[in-house]
């Protein structure tokens, strides 16, 4: 037998060409396409609310459609669906047209939105103008590119989590998430911001405001401009500044110590909504080597440093020197992060020191020597605060970071690296995050080695890169700091071998030796 014959033999036959029904759904998809594709070349749409309707029906009822029809006759349980035969799930010709098209589409987003129609002062064109109608029932007035994409975003998540549903629909955790980052989407990312503008007037502004959304991952919550529009909004703006607040050092490290980072990066984030829906076909297509996982771990914690620089500058410019005036001033501001920072890796060294890889703590001292450094430098030169201008940090940030990273690579690259490059090299919500899980989360992903037929369908499915088999080989606790809980790899495990729990903290993350007959004390094994 060949090595092609072989490989087929164990992947299954190459995709069938879709029925009919399919053929006809992705017919009213692209139709619903075409009108906004048409509206980009300022076509004059007679009745832009009947067009618009019709279109955003026809795209989220096709793509529904078309999932019925590829899952409702097949059995429940795991699916290949012959991803690695297709080009658009297996870096071929279609996935790059797909993926070059939706960076340019971000490209023109980003830093071109007149392309798009948007018009500063006047009445809107093209694409943008077609969603005036939406934007003026949900907000009051006309829509922004910002508009635009939070709309196909959100009608991405709903339409591809039905798909979702469906293709997983045997596996009640999957659903139940699924569910959850649709209602977070709907409800949190766009409804409410929506329709909060409408308490807009000339004597209240209220900034527009992600619920969901917590820092750092809304790195400009503590801009001036936002904190005095918080306060001039009155209790509703200091209620939402205070909670802002609480989020970070209260919130957030309470769920993520009683259930892991699942709790935001699969149940509630929009980045992981729509890489978790719309990306699924392309989850597999994650770097798994051990050179990925090394660069993951520097590059991800090189931009949670970038941020907390960036907002300690941006923070520190606008506050006062006069202690008579102010008790929050520069000096006070500047030594309470200092100590913060100093107390965090003070108390991981000493109580979770073994914890860390080796270089993980190498990254550790070298990242807070540099910020303790920094802050230090500028008490002795009185120079700038860390070299740069906080407004220079600021559009560096939003520009390599907020823009290239997370939305050009991070969603336009999906046919080519994977569903989760943002959220796995990128995003420092997942990196704080992911060093609470690693620390001190009861939640871990389970594993029973007797029962591993080493298939691989874990580790292939593992949308951030983990070898999820190796793991399980062992018969040893996953406990990664990368790890989002999605629980794929317990979906598409046709043994039962991997469990997502919460536990004790005890011996979490202690491995399991290898049996190996005369290595080890079988009895000692057996009486523990």
């Amino acid at each position: 037998m060949s090595t092609v014959q072989r490989n087929m033999s164990l992947t299954g036959e190459p995709p069938k060409t879709i029925n009919t029904q399919q053929k006809l759904a992705s017919a009213i998809g692209l139709i619903g396409l075409a009108v906004l594709f048409l509206a980009l070349f300022n076509i004059n749409f007679p009745n832009k609310t009947l067009w618009l309707t019709a279109s955003l029906i026809a795209i989220g009822s096709g793509t529904v459609w078309f999932s019925i029809a590829a899952y409702g006759n097949k059995h429940e349980g795991i699916k290949n669906d012959g991803v690695y035969f297709k080009s658009l799930t297996s870096k071929g010709f279609w996935a790059w047209v797909l993926g070059i098209t939706l960076t340019l589409f971000y490209v023109v987003l980003y830093w071109f939105p007149q392309y798009l129609g948007l018009v500063q002062d006047g009445d809107n064109k093209g694409l943008v103008a077609l969603f005036d109608p939406l934007s003026k029932l949900l907000n009051g007035g006309p829509a922004s590119q910002w508009f635009v994409y939070g709309t196909l975003y959100t009608l991405a998540i709903l339409a591809f989590g039905i798909k979702f549903i469906l293709k997983y629909r045997h596996n009640k955790y999957e659903k139940l998430r699924t569910y959850s980052v649709m209602f977070f989407q709907l409800g949190f990312a766009f409804l409410i911001p929506e329709l909060m503008q409408r308490l807009n007037s000339e004597s209240f502004s209220l900034p527009y405001y992600d619920l969901k959304n917590i820092w750092p991952l809304n790195y400009y919550n503590f801009e001036q401009y936002r904190v005095d529009q918080f306060i001039s909004a009155g209790d509703i703006g200091l209620a939402l500044l205070i909670f802002g607040i609480v989020s970070i050092f209260v919130i957030t490290p309470i769920l993520t110590y009683k259930y892991g980072k699942r709790w935001y990066c699969s149940w509630v984030c929009g980045c992981g909504g729509l890489a978790e829906t719309a990306g699924d076909p392309f989850r597999h297509l994650s770097d798994k080597r051990q050179i990925a996982w090394k660069v993951e771990r520097w590059v991800i914690h090189s931009v949670l440093v970038f941020v907390v620089l960036m907002t300690t500058a941006v923070v520190h410019s606008y506050l006062g020197d006069d202690s008579s005036k102010y008790w929050l001033t520069k000096d006070v501001f500047l030594i309470s992060v200092a100590v913060i920072l100093t107390a965090v890796f003070a108390g991981t060294f000493i109580f979770k020191r073994e914890e860390l890889q080796k270089d993980a703590r190498y990254g550790a001292i070298g990242y807070f020597v540099i910020i303790i450094s920094l802050i230090g430098f500028h008490y002795f030169s009185g120079k700038t605060l860390f070299l740069f201008e906080a407004e220079t940090l600021r559009q560096s940030y939003g520009f390599l970071i907020g823009a290239v990273f997370s939305g050009v690579i991070g969603v336009g690259f999906y046919p080519i690296f994977g569903s989760r490059v943002w959220c796995r090299f990128g995003c420092p919500m997942a990196a704080i995050l992911g060093f609470q899980q690693r620390l001190f989360s009861r939640f871990r992903i389970t594993t029973n080695g007797g029962q591993c037929i080493s298939c691989g369908n874990c580790s292939t499915y593992c949308e951030m890169g983990i070898d999820v088999r190796a793991y399980a080989q062992k018969g040893e606790n996953i406990v990664r700091s990368s790890c989002v809980g999605c629980g794929i790899c317990s979906a598409v495990c046709p043994r039962g071998v991997l469990k997502l729990e919460n536990g004790p903290l005890e011996k979490r993350i202690d491995s399991n030796e290898i049996l190996l007959g005369n290595d080890v004390d079988l009895m000692k094994y057996v009486n523990n």
